[in-house]
């Protein structure tokens, strides 16, 4: 692909540049107050872009990000970090549907996650559901920080903050998750629907939807959807399109601002 420039790093490197962006003391993510230890075990094989398989069976889905470079250079980046390494775990002993427990990996001997490695390059972005506070301000600060030095795909070409005033171009990233930066125009009720709108032409216009049974969540994490109406803010998630571009958001961690991220 033209214009796209390949991350290579070891796994040295990669946790020293992880130590940079933010100092050892704010490190959040993987801490006992977020998450419960899951022992230790060598990373035998990389099973998909974001999911390691242990030598003990279990297979670990990364938490708290989103793949955003190639699933090839995804794959290459975790082997170089962790694969025939003894890794620590710390996340949810609770597996997902497809059997994966959801964690943050630790090489033996570091104090951060691959994860921040993986942000840090700009290969990753922060994904949802993160669930606590500081960890969430962890990884967006690492994902921002990507962003601002152009690094990985950030330089590439390859991933882009989108504009919620392109729709178009947003719809060229349909099927894919990501992240629109906007203004909130309004918020809307229909039915059984919040509708948060960044523009006019509600069928053409980039749209983020909110049930509203939903709706008490918001509120509990400090941000009742009438809330956004005139904020800049991100959202974060799978592109479909529903006359226009829309993503449909089941949790607060899909929106963030400058200033309260």
């Amino acid at each position: 692909m033209m214009g796209e420039r390949r991350v290579h790093f070891g796994p040295a490197a990669a946790f020293v540049l992880a130590g940079l962006i933010l100092p050892s003391g704010a490190l959040a993510c993987g801490t006992e107050r977020l998450s419960v230890s899951l022992g230790e075990s060598r990373v035998t094989a990389i099973e998909e872009s974001r999911a390691l398989r242990l030598a003990d069976g279990r297979i670990v889905r990364l938490a708290g990000m989103e793949w955003a470079a190639p699933a090839a250079e995804a794959k290459a980046a975790l082997a170089e970090l962790v694969l025939g390494r003894m890794v620590n775990l710390k996340g949810s002993a609770t597996p997902d549907r497809y059997g994966r427990i959801h964690a943050f990996p630790f090489v033996s001997g570091s104090e951060t996650p691959i994860q921040y490695a993986l942000l840090d390059r700009g290969l990753a972005v922060a994904g949802t559901r993160i669930g606590d506070p500081a960890c969430r301000k962890a990884l967006l600060q690492r994902e921002q920080a990507a962003r601002a030095a152009r690094v990985g795909i950030w330089g590439s070409g390859g991933y882009r903050l989108h504009q919620a005033d392109d729709p178009a171009a947003i719809l060229r990233d349909q099927g894919r998750f990501s992240i629109v930066q906007g203004r909130v125009l309004s918020v809307r009720e229909s039915g059984n629907t919040v509708y948060v709108n960044f523009g006019r032409r509600w069928s053409e216009d980039f749209t983020v939807t909110i049930a509203k049974r939903a709706e008490p969540a918001f509120t509990s994490a400090g941000m009742p959807p009438k809330s956004l109406s005139g904020r800049v803010v991100r959202v974060r998630g799978v592109i479909e399109e529903r006359a226009g571009p829309w993503i449909e958001a089941t949790t607060a961690d899909q929106f963030d601002w400058d200033g309260q991220p």
